[in-house]
């Protein structure tokens, strides 16, 4: 059975997406944005990211626990290390697999980061 999960971003209804889909055991979380955190540093946008992430995650029946997978896009090479911090303040003991790739842009050119997620519950 297919769950979409609505979250607060404006671009959902616009785009047409929902911040997550869960489909049986499996949530996938769309690319998430600082949304509200534009004008922040690289790491607080990492940290806002995770909490909205964290907390999608929580209305889908997950914990962060449940993460098998993320992708990091950042906008600014030299940002990976202190967003890579910030996922380890997340995700240290968890050790999901992870990717960072470096893109040209993103939604909101005030953007350093934009992450996806993907947790799979035990059953």
């Amino acid at each position: 059975m297919r769950q979409n999960i609505s979250g607060s971003s404006p671009y959902e209804p616009i785009i047409g997406f929902s911040r997550a889909v869960r489909i049986g055991n499996t949530i996938h979380v769309s690319g998430t944005g600082p949304v509200g955190a534009d004008d922040a540093n690289a790491a607080d946008q990492t940290r806002h990211v995770l909490t909205i992430i964290q907390k999608i995650l929580e209305q889908a029946g997950a914990k962060l626990e449940d993460v098998v997978r993320t992708r990091m896009y950042l906008t600014h090479v030299e940002d990976w290390e202190a967003i890579g911090r910030v996922h380890g303040e997340f995700f240290g003991t968890i050790r999901p697999a992870a990717t960072m790739v470096v893109v040209a842009k993103l939604l909101n050119p005030a953007w350093r980061i934009e992450i996806e997620a993907e947790a799979v519950l035990s059953i």
